[in-house]
């Protein structure tokens, strides 16, 4: 059985945190962008290990959408070679679950949780 709420997390820098966001929810892509600043990430890349100040995104999606998600990120993020991992929520309230299915097209499970959950 496979999640009905995926967590995308991804990483970039300061500058195109806030406006990757606001692409992912105004393109409803995602359900909820959450900018963590302030992360400092080490990786190796072209043959030299890098320290770098970046912003974590984590980017809820509902689970019918996802496959739009992870083909529309490559291309909307400013990294050659983008972070894009995927964790499934192992458990989501039922309002937010609604709520996230309803901001990304999805039809909510159950109409009455969707009213609820505003």
């Amino acid at each position: 059985m496979s999640a009905a709420l995926h967590v995308v997390l991804t990483t970039c820098g300061a500058a195109d945190a806030e406006p990757l966001a606001d692409a992912l929810v105004r393109g409803r892509l995602a359900a909820c962008v959450s900018v963590i600043p302030g992360i400092v990430s080490t990786y190796r890349w072209q043959g030299s290990v890098t320290r770098e100040q970046e912003h974590l995104l984590l980017i809820k999606v509902a689970q019918p959408d996802l496959p739009a998600l992870m083909a529309a990120l490559p291309d909307l993020h400013p990294y050659d070679t983008p972070e894009l991992v995927c964790l499934p929520a192992g458990h989501v309230g039922a309002p937010y679950l609604a709520w996230a299915r309803a901001q990304t097209g999805a039809a909510p499970a159950d109409p009455a949780v969707a009213v609820r959950a505003r």
